[in-house]
């Protein structure tokens, strides 16, 4: 539970999503912020405003799910790290999750990582497939890995594989 060690439980982000017709179309954000605090870039990096008016700069943010294509706009603009693109409309069993990267040494597109969990517990193998370059704001990368679907919404950093596997 957030309020007691920091962690988003299942319950808290599952409120979070669009619905299960929605998630199988196509790529969508999901904003991960649970507190008021004064934060509004992510509204107003969408290009299409996908992101919901806010009445106050203290509101948490909601995602219009039947505009949002999943561009990722808004992902690197987060100061918070707390915005995520998923995206379950591949048949393989396999989903995609970006997010933004912010440690050295940057993974490239083919690179084997682990993906990690909210509390940096070791989930899965997974492959990168999109880098974009993070030149553009402030040295933050936006960082696409796919891993099996079952973990999609447990997933939310990477630890990069060195040479030896580890």
């Amino acid at each position: 539970m957030l309020k007691k060690n920091g962690v988003a439980c299942k319950e808290e982000y599952m409120e979070k999503l669009p619905s299960d017709i929605r998630k199988e179309r196509g790529p969508f954000a999901m904003i991960e912020c649970f507190q008021r605090i004064p934060c509004d870039p992510c509204f107003y990096s969408c290009p299409i405003k996908a992101i919901k008016p806010m009445s106050d700069i203290n509101d948490i943010p909601r995602v219009d799910f039947d505009k949002c294509n999943g561009c990722a706009s808004c992902v690197v603009k987060c100061p918070g790290l707390a915005i995520f693109v998923v995206d379950l409309s591949k048949p393989s069993g396999k989903a995609i999750l970006k997010m933004a990267y912010e440690l050295l040494p940057v993974p490239a597109v083919g690179d084997e990582v682990i993906a990690l969990s909210r509390e940096g517990k070791e989930l899965c193998k997974a492959k990168v497939v999109e880098v974009r370059d993070g030149k553009i704001n402030d040295k933050t990368y936006l960082l696409g890995i796919e891993l099996d679907r079952e973990y999609i919404y447990e997933a939310r950093a990477v630890r990069v594989v060195d040479s030896d596997g580890k």
